[in-house]
């Protein structure tokens, strides 16, 4: 019961203040490492193959590192006194997720949408895509914000909740350091082919069944702002392998499915045009309004993640106690 109370608490921590600019945060850290680590390995390793078997640390170290150091605060603070470990735990559960993060983001491009100025908006979604978007129409930076906002509800929230609630703040964080080893070396380009394999199919790994939960979740968050929660459904079975990610496909296909659109298509990448499997039936044209559509979904997928949390939890107490 209690690791479901910590999550709730922790979540709506996220919920309300995000991520402080004058707090650390260990996301932070994680990169200094990875960046460190990296430089070390290159100055030792030049061959692809021993490129490949170094990569084998990056997770090792960065992930591992991560979890016993999390799990080493959380003792020396509950032998001081079990209320700082709670707290501590709530805090770095905290840092793991960002839901309101998300949300400001997806905001940000939408208030300036709404206020007709697209060289604005192109710039507040280069924030948070690796895409050019200096060419970009309405509907186009629509689809990127709309992509973003769906596949980091995996991300940025459910998987790290999802560990959260196997390991506590230390798993959570772990996972947290697979993610950003993923987002900094998980590039199958020349420059981390081989030193970054083992830390993206680490991270294809530990998102393969929170991408499946999120999936199901936004079916019924679907039904429940009575979008086309059918559709939805259909069009996870039909498109979500088509994704080049084994998990990304699951919350996109669901949210294009749900609001009628359509995701996927051409991208820009560095000046270089790229094409991703299109993903839904694109019954209408893209809006602005399906932004805010999307953060609805999101707060609605988290939402319910937590409250099945403390039902599961409070069922396990009432079996416990019956017997």
């Amino acid at each position: 019961m209690t690791i479901s109370l910590i999550i709730m608490a922790a979540y709506f921590l996220d919920r309300l203040i995000g991520d402080p600019r004058w707090l650390p945060h260990p996301v932070i850290g994680m990169g200094h490492a990875i960046s460190g680590l990296e430089k070390a390995i290159r100055c030792q390793v030049s061959s692809d193959r021993g490129l490949k078997r170094a990569g084998l640390l990056l997770p090792l170290v960065v992930a591992g590192g991560s979890f016993a150091l999390a799990w080493a605060l959380l003792r020396l603070l509950a032998w001081v006194h079990p209320w700082l470990s709670i707290g501590a735990e709530i805090i770095l559960i905290a840092t793991t997720i960002a839901s309101k993060g998300l949300k400001e983001a997806g905001m940000a491009v939408y208030r300036q949408l709404q206020a007709g100025d697209l060289p604005a908006a192109r710039r507040e979604l280069g924030m948070i895509v690796g895409r050019d978007t200096q060419q970009l129409d309405e509907p186009e930076i629509v689809r990127g914000t709309v992509e973003t906002v769906a596949e980091n509800i995996v991300d940025a929230i459910i998987s790290p909740l999802f560990y959260a609630l196997i390991g506590g703040a230390p798993l959570a964080l772990a996972y947290r350091a697979v993610n950003t080893l993923d987002s900094m070396v998980g590039y199958k380009n020349e420059k981390y082919l081989h030193l970054g394999w083992a830390s993206a199919r680490l991270d294809d790994v530990a998102n393969y069944i929170p991408a499946r939960l999120t999936a199901v979740m936004l079916v019924a968050a679907a039904w429940m702002f009575r979008h086309d929660a059918a559709r939805s459904w259909r069009t996870v079975k039909r498109d979500a392998r088509l994704h080049p990610s084994p998990n990304s496909g699951f919350p996109e296909s669901a949210v294009a499915g749900a609001l009628g659109i359509r995701l996927g298509g051409y991208n820009v990448y560095h000046g270089v045009r790229s094409f991703r499997a299109y993903m839904g039936e694109g019954v209408r044209p893209l809006e602005s309004e399906d932004i805010r559509h999307t953060i609805r979904l999101m707060f609605a997928v988290s939402s319910m993640f937590v409250g099945l949390c403390l039902l599961a939890a409070a069922g396990c107490f009432a079996l416990e106690w019956t017997q």
